[in-house]
């Protein structure tokens, strides 16, 4: 079990993303896909506080893009205009 934050962050941003991509993989629905992007972000959020505190500066840059890309997914399956049947 976590000993420390940071290992509680680390933890956190695991099952996180095990989630989303678990959502994303069962595209249940277009609006639970969305969900799914905003659970990713937490995720790489969380990756994003943990590789700066231990200085693991790859999977900063990496999860600081996949950040960008959750964001675009949220956008696209949430927040943009959609015709009903692609609901």
């Amino acid at each position: 079990m976590p000993q420390t934050p940071v290992d509680l962050i680390q933890w956190a941003a695991t099952f996180t993303g095990i989630a989303a991509a678990t959502l994303v993989a069962a595209h249940i629905s277009t609006r639970v896909t969305g969900i799914a992007f905003i659970v990713f972000t937490v995720s790489s959020v969380l990756w994003v506080a943990f590789s700066f505190a231990e200085n693991e500066n790859g999977l900063l840059l990496q999860n600081v893009v996949l950040t960008v890309i959750n964001l675009i997914g949220i956008y696209r399956y949430l927040l943009r205009d959609q015709r009903p049947s692609e609901r």
